[in-house]
């Protein structure tokens, strides 16, 4: 009996790149691209719905980043956060974010520090309540279980760090 092939390979945007000894890398790196374009447009859409227009993804999360705990932050404490290394990306949205009455700069020591307005911790209310009614209970219709997800998310963590360690080895050649 010969093996047939499939129809359809792996979902990828780059079959060279799959060509090669992992083809479900490149399979993830496809959907994790799809799946943070459109995580992207999410965040300003929703924030949008939630009565804030002209933000972009970034100052979404770091609005999020800056409500998060109630604690004030530092830019370095959101750029390790997301895992960010470009610190003037960050504080040109704290900046803008601080500009639209969302947070507040303060000092601890030396260190500038940024912690979210009483109009910044309502725009993440809102937006929760949007999320709530729009995604999240769209998504539970369709019954994934909560480990799984949290199993995906623990492995998108993982692969976070060997990217890194990948990048860092790139910069060396």
């Amino acid at each position: 009996m010969t093996e047939t092939k499939p129809l359809v390979g792996p979902i990828v945007a780059a079959a060279h790149l799959a060509d090669g000894g992992m083809p479900a890398l490149s399979e993830m790196e496809f959907a994790l691209t799809v799946l943070g374009n459109g995580f992207q447009r999410w965040m300003v859409r929703c924030m949008g719905a939630a009565g804030l227009q002209g933000l972009a993804p970034l100052d979404v999360l770091i609005l999020h980043a800056t409500n998060h705990r109630g604690r004030e932050k530092t830019l370095a404490d959101i750029c390790m956060m997301y895992n960010i290394e470009d610190t003037h990306v960050v504080a040109y949205a704290l900046k803008k974010l601080e500009g639209f009455g969302l947070i507040e700069t303060g000092r601890r020591g030396k260190e500038k520090t940024v912690k979210v307005t009483e109009e910044g911790a309502a725009a993440c209310q809102r937006y929760r309540e949007v999320r709530e009614a729009l995604l999240v209970s769209s998504i539970k219709g369709l019954k994934f279980d909560d480990a799984e997800v949290s199993g995906i998310a623990a492995l998108m963590r993982a692969l976070s760090g060997q990217y890194d360690q990948a990048a860092r080895g790139a910069a060396s050649l």
